[in-house]
């Protein structure tokens, strides 16, 4: 039988390894379909809580090295679209996760707020919001 010490060491290890990716809610993990450009958004544990990057898009195809060019700010006009992390610090759950900021690289705007919502396990509806009256929501679907 294991001394009680080298037991509660292995739980320590065990909860702090697996803490922040049991803290993002599984059910949304994995590659969504986008409603616009036949983008593909990677949903992803980012520390507690959920993030999302751009891994591929109808612009993506035709320019693998395609960048951030409709984005309001300048500066960051030369940014990569691949990898571009489009949502990010989204808790909650089990249905409902609330967060942001979102980024839209069709429109270059940057919503501060959104919330997503699970609509049955293969459909997402993200909604931004640039302002508390000025909001767009979208239907992601799951892709295998």
């Amino acid at each position: 039988m294991a001394p009680l010490s080298a037991v509660l060491i292995a739980g320590l290890l065990c909860t702090a390894v697996a803490g922040p990716a049991a803290a993002a809610d599984s059910r949304l993990l994995g590659r969504w379909r986008t409603a616009a450009q036949g983008g593909v958004v990677e949903i992803h544990a980012c520390g507690s809580a959920l993030c999302g990057r751009l891994v591929d898009a109808a612009p993506l195809r035709r320019n693998p090295d395609q960048r951030d060019v409709r984005n309001h700010d300048p500066a960051l006009r030369d940014r990569p679209l691949r990898g571009l992390r489009v949502l990010e610090g989204f808790r909650g759950g089990p249905t409902t996760w609330t967060g942001g900021p979102l980024y839209d690289p069709d429109s270059g705007r940057r919503a501060a707020s959104g919330r997503l919502v699970l609509i049955d396990p293969d459909h997402l509806a993200v909604r931004g919001c640039i302002a508390p009256l000025l909001c767009r929501t979208q239907t992601w679907v799951r892709l295998p």
